[in-house]
């Protein structure tokens, strides 16, 4: 099957899922964007081979301050990257995973894992204030934490990853260009 077959049935399938349940709970629930971040970012990945979900560029490059690690031990990202490895929920993007040495792949999927969170986060970010606002606090802060835990945890993981793998093939570009390769 091909990927704008797949992008479209799915799509489709969303469509209806997405409107029985708000029958089902009503159209005014919060829950229908939860569940509409899930279905967009499940688009974006299937449509990986049509088109690739990219960061804005000012958020592309891998922070000086980032590269410390520091941050990442002390928010205890490496953990939150054991539980991935270690449960079910690793096969929700076993593209992110190395399966062979094509590392420039590998950094590709990464970094448009990376993205596809970014912009998931970025679209419901706003939601969750104007249910705040709203006020469903409750729900407000049910979602705040599933955007940390769907979202943010997720983007600090891949992008302390990528920045791993490009030491690395930094590493086996200079190897290569000094003929060691």
């Amino acid at each position: 099957m091909g990927a704008i077959t797949k992008v479209s049935c799915a799509a489709i399938a969303f469509t209806g899922c997405e409107i029985m349940l708000a029958q089902a709970i009503g159209f005014t629930s919060p829950w229908l964007m939860l569940l509409l971040m899930f279905y967009l970012m499940a688009l974006a990945k299937l449509a990986e081979p049509l088109f690739v979900l990219r960061l804005p560029v000012p958020f592309r490059a891998i922070r000086q301050w980032e590269k410390s690690g520091n941050i990442y031990r002390w928010l205890a990202v490496h953990r939150f990257g054991m539980i991935l490895r270690s449960s079910p929920l690793r096969r929700l993007n076993p593209d992110v995973y190395v399966d062979s040495m094509d590392l420039q792949s590998l950094h590709r999927r990464i970094a448009s894992g990376e993205a596809i969170h970014f912009w998931a986060a970025v679209l419901f970010t706003p939601y969750i204030a104007f249910v705040y606002l709203i006020g469903q606090t409750q729900v407000a802060s049910i979602f705040l934490l599933l955007q940390f835990l769907v979202n943010i945890y997720p983007i600090l993981h891949l992008r302390f990853v990528r920045q791993r793998l490009e030491i690395l093939l930094m590493r086996r570009q200079v190897q290569a260009a000094r003929g060691s390769w």
